[in-house]
């Protein structure tokens, strides 16, 4: 048996989920986690949830009982000083919490997924140009599960030049899924965010996945129609594409995007840019640990 291809019953899964409609039956899904809790329950029920799945509440910026709802619960802010970013201006970090995928050299316009697979860069940013500028540099996947956090960052200061909503499906992005859907990053849909900086072009795409296909843009609030809505995933698609000028300048570590459940981000960056030692598949990682150097 190849350790790297997903059981049987998960490829039936995958197989008989490309016959759903994945995005309405998220949308679902979405809609029970906005359920508002009565006070009394919320401690039960979303303490109930954090230990099933392995949550440390004790980095949640409040306490469960001020969380309103399982989804405001998942979009947590932790509390001050509980990741630290780098402090230089070419150093990568990890925009995100989570468990390293893959990692490696973008060659020939292409990147890893799994083992014996991989897929397009300018399919995956929806843009040829921009995959021209990555080319020779390096990507980055880490796969959000239940128990991270879900708020992502900026992996350095700069500036965010332009953003692009690629619709999608949304299948899911966890292990099996990642060895047995062809393209799956480039499949699902995803939000796609452009950053100039002192280490050159970057690239950060938060890719959808089923039951979690709504991701927000702090970056932009208003994008999503009402201030803080979601952009993908809403049945009516927004404006797909934001060029700014003068572009939105970003600190180090700063909020740009957020998960309402889980999912996976791929971090790209320039011909100028270099893996640090001892980030390896399997690796957890957090917001703000080094990734590469630019």
């Amino acid at each position: 048996m190849n350790p790297e291809r997903p059981s049987f019953a998960w490829r039936a899964l995958l197989g008989g989920m490309r016959a759903l409609p994945q995005g309405l039956l998220s949308r679902g899904v979405g809609a029970l986690a906005d359920i508002p809790l009565p006070g009394p329950l919320r401690g039960p029920v979303l303490g109930t949830f954090a230990r099933s799945v392995g949550i440390d509440v004790g980095e949640a910026e409040h306490p469960l009982r001020d969380y309103g709802s399982v989804n405001a619960f998942f979009v947590r802010r932790l509390k001050p000083g509980a990741r630290d970013f780098p402090e230089d201006g070419r150093t990568l970090a990890s925009p995100v919490d989570g468990v390293v995928g893959a990692l490696g050299t973008v060659t020939s316009g292409r990147a890893i997924q799994a083992k014996g697979l991989d897929y397009s860069v300018a399919a995956l940013l929806g843009d040829p140009a921009a995959a021209e500028s990555i080319e020779g540099g390096i990507f980055v996947t880490v796969y959000l599960s239940p128990r991270h956090y879900h708020r992502i960052h900026t992996p350095l200061p700069g500036s965010i030049v332009e953003a692009r909503h690629v619709p999608g499906r949304l299948f899911p992005v966890n292990r099996p899924a990642v060895q047995g859907v062809d393209r799956l990053f480039v499949v699902n849909e995803r939000l796609v965010v452009t950053m100039a900086s002192a280490a050159g072009p970057v690239a950060v795409v938060a890719v959808g996945a089923y039951n979690v296909g709504r991701i927000s843009a702090a970056f932009d609030p208003s994008w999503g129609g009402r201030d803080g809505a979601s952009i993908t995933n809403r049945g009516t698609p927004p404006p797909p594409y934001r060029r700014y000028d003068p572009p939105v300048a970003v600190e180090r570590g700063a909020e740009i995007m957020a998960f309402h459940l889980g999912s996976t981000i791929v971090l790209l960056a320039g011909p100028g840019a270099a893996l640090v030692d001892g980030i390896e598949t399997g690796a957890e990682v957090l917001a703000g640990q080094p990734l590469a150097r630019g």
